[in-house]
């Protein structure tokens, strides 16, 4: 059983790995705050998933920060002459991409991210600050990096005078399989990721074929189970479900029941 030891500020984004660490968060600290971040990015729909997010929880504050067209990049998350680059598969995806900076990356995001929620964590007597990070599928961001959080911890801590803050990185090295096994093991938190947005194009349903949604595809499919954002979809009738095994009869039949009872626990909480 994990003893919970205070409280915690998630970044929560309202995607995929950061729902997951705000359920993971709940696990082990006492009173959860949930931080986002409006940025003038490409996929804002993610702000309203993790609206929902942080309401189902029932988190004790959830403040969306309006920093407007702050950040700026060449690539098309906050550039929207530029267009999102699509791959037929994950293997094809990761022969294209090899070594290089993604083309998504925005420089100093998470930098700025990390600095505001570690004023806002500050300014409420929270010393742990949690985010969704991810170095195993995410070497292609040099902010996911875990040499890159260590020294923003040193950094907030040395700026704050303090040497107590700590940054949280639960998903930093696991794969996306692995980070969705580990969403199973939380209560509510596979079932939420039903509200959660990945897509780098802020369409629903996911249907595109960016580097996040395939990322997230393949996850799922190596976990062996179904999406729930795409069980969800399919049960409207806004896409038809995809043809690999994590989408046999009994599994979909499965993740609906739970994606219902997410729902009425959202109804409530309204």
């Amino acid at each position: 059983m994990t003893v919970k030891k205070g409280d915690a500020l998630v970044v929560l984004s309202g995607g995929q790995d950061s729902t997951i660490c705000l359920f993971w968060a709940h696990e082990h600290f006492n009173t959860i705050h949930a931080l986002s971040f409006d940025y003038g990015q490409r996929h804002k729909i993610e702000l309203a998933a993790a609206k929902k997010i942080a309401k189902l929880l029932g988190v004790a504050s959830h403040e969306i920060v309006e920093l407007g067209p702050i950040l700026q990049g060449r690539g098309p998350l906050v550039n929207n002459e530029e267009e999102l680059e699509q791959y037929t598969d994950f293997e094809s995806m990761t022969n294209i991409i090899g070594d290089r900076v993604e083309l998504t990356f925005v420089p100093m995001r998470n930098a700025l991210f990390l600095t505001l929620a570690a004023n806002r964590a500050i300014c409420k007597n929270i010393k742990h600050l949690v985010t969704g990070v991810c170095q195993e599928d995410t070497a292609n961001y040099p902010d996911c990096r875990q040499s890159f959080i260590d020294a923003q911890q040193f950094t907030i801590n040395q700026a704050l005078g303090i040497d107590f803050f700590q940054i949280h990185t639960p998903l930093m090295n696991l794969n996306k399989a692995e980070s969705i096994k580990l969403s199973l093991t939380l209560p509510g938190a596979y079932e939420a990721l039903a509200w959660s947005h990945t897509a780098y194009d802020g369409q629903y349903p996911p249907i595109g074929k960016d580097h996040a949604t395939v990322l997230r595809a393949w996850g799922f499919e190596q976990a062996g189970v179904p999406d729930p954002l795409i069980v969800r979809a399919w049960h409207e009738g806004k896409m038809d479900l995809p043809k690999t095994d994590n989408y046999s009869t009994k599994l979909v039949d499965q993740t609906l029941q739970q994606i219902q009872a997410c729902s009425a626990q959202l109804s409530l909480n309204a």
